[in-house]
């Protein structure tokens, strides 16, 4: 179970890595030429900015903690945090009638579970 663990954190990190870093590293306006990223104008560019800064800190919190073993607590934590980032992001695209991104809002909101599960419980 740990190994399946360890997958599932390395995929979800890497995915929200790569989505974080380019919610901070590109500006609103260009993210708004994306046809997946129309919720964007629905937000200050502070906030855009501030998904993308929890996106990261929540992928590292993935890894980090647990691979270190200091506060190991974090990861499930981090995991947790993930979990309520889709919740989020579930009611933002719900509410925008963006269907096409619910499966996968879905399909990241249960990886994070999954891990927020199997850390609390090793």
């Amino acid at each position: 179970m740990n190994v399946v663990l360890w997958v599932v954190s390395g995929v979800l990190a890497a995915l929200y890595l790569g989505a974080g870093g380019m919610k901070l590293a590109t500006p609103r306006k260009k993210l708004l030429e994306n046809p997946n990223m129309g919720w964007a104008a629905d937000f200050p560019d502070a906030a855009v900015k501030g998904i993308g800064a929890v996106e990261i800190l929540g992928a590292l919190g993935l890894i980090l903690p647990w691979a270190l073993d200091i506060v190991p607590v974090l990861t499930p934590l981090a995991a947790t945090g993930l979990v309520i980032v889709q919740i989020g992001a579930i009611i933002v695209h719900a509410r925008r009638k963006e269907t096409k991104a619910l499966p996968m809002n879905v399909v990241l909101l249960v990886l994070a579970a999954f891990v927020a599960i199997g850390r609390f419980a090793g």
